[in-house]
């Protein structure tokens, strides 16, 4: 069965992103803030509390009385929804058949007080749910959201709620320098030779990793190639310095690495067309590897102008393979990709003030 492509998207609710639970109607059995961790849900057959069987996930009681239950989800980064996973991993007899998720753009920081007041826009209508089960539900509303709502119908158990989406971070924080590559700022891997150990996506994660496995780490090659990923910058922009950071990997670091950037999408496929921003250097094991992109970086070969150029894509090629915990590649977004979140976000607000007019017409 085909993944659905909006998994290789990232997780905008992740506690991973500074997302979190701003209320739930009810959280008897099982707590709220469990929804949103990155890691996968466990069970334990023989955990009992004091309240019945301690699950890893968020559950309300039995409802006795008409209605639903729901839990708001603050976004780590606000964003385009492009689908959404309702994960109710070992809830078998206590799953909601049905299951529902809201968005809305909110300026600022809201409480849980503030939010019932809140106009939704409906991102997935009310659909069936299956027990023990990935639930995945494609979206279609092109419109940038802050918080989510998940509705349970009646009641039941969800393990995680997972939000993939395009970041739209607000552009006031994305002027100066910023990481151009990171994946709160809009970056986005796009293609990769190789991910048997792990995800390429982690490389672009907030913070630092904290063991090898939260890198990127690819099989060992047994011919003449080499390893790489490629990543869509959050815009087009000029790269000032760059970090490499092998950050636990020891017997299994790159012995090489090199980072090359491109301008336009249509020349991906053009090896001729790249410009060098780190040249192939040696890489040292669990180092975090700091280089400046100066005069003669970032620049064709033959011209010694030392004016770096804007690029749109990054590759970072490994030699020959290797695990590499981090990828940041700073630099300043041109005007014109500034304009472009500026209106992102402009639409948002605009489509959640038509919605709230319409609600209150």
């Amino acid at each position: 069965m085909t993944e659905p492509e909006f998994l290789t998207l990232p997780d905008l609710a992740s506690r991973a992103m500074a997302g979190g639970v701003v209320s739930a109607d009810d959280e008897f059995f099982a707590e709220k803030e469990n929804l949103i961790l990155p890691s996968e849900p466990v069970f334990d057959p023989a955990l009992f509390g004091h309240k019945g069987k301690v699950y890893d996930g968020w559950e309300t009681r039995r409802r006795r009385s008409p209605g639903e239950d729901a839990a708001i989800v603050r976004l780590g980064v606000p964003g385009v929804v492009r689908g959404v996973v309702v994960d109710t991993a070992f809830f078998r007899g206590n799953f909601p058949p049905q299951v529902a998720v809201d968005g809305a753009w909110i300026d600022g920081y809201p409480g849980a007080d503030e939010l019932p007041g809140a106009h939704w826009r409906p991102l997935v209508p009310a659909a069936a749910a299956q027990g023990d089960t990935r639930n995945r539900y494609e979206v279609s509303d092109p419109v940038a959201v802050t918080h989510v709502r998940l509705r349970i119908i009646p009641d039941g158990g969800v393990a995680r709620l997972r939000v993939h989406g395009e970041p739209t971070p607000d552009p006031a924080f994305l002027r100066g320098t910023v990481d151009l590559a990171a994946a709160e700022n809009g970056g986005r891997v796009v293609d990769c030779s190789d991910l048997f150990y792990s995800s390429p996506s982690n490389i672009i994660a907030p913070g630092r990793s904290r063991v090898m496995g939260e890198g990127w780490e690819n099989a060992r090659r047994r011919d003449g190639g080499n390893d790489h990923v490629t990543v869509g910058l959050a815009g087009q922009g000029t790269v000032d310095h760059v970090e490499i950071d092998t950050s636990y990997y020891i017997g299994n670091a790159p012995g090489m690495a090199s980072l090359r950037g491109i301008a336009r999408a249509d020349d991906l496929e053009h090896p001729d067309r790249w410009v060098d921003l780190v040249p192939r250097t040696p890489l040292q094991p669990d180092c975090r590897h700091r280089f400046l992109v100066g005069p003669g970086s970032g620049s064709r070969p033959g011209d010694e102008s030392g004016a770096a150029e804007p690029v749109r894509f990054v590759r970072l090629d490994v030699f020959p393979d290797g695990g590499i915990a981090r990828l940041r590649v700073h630099g300043r977004l041109s005007s014109e990709a500034l304009v472009l979140f500026a209106a992102r976000v402009a639409r948002a607000r605009h489509a959640q003030a038509r919605h709230t007019g319409l609600m209150h017409s």
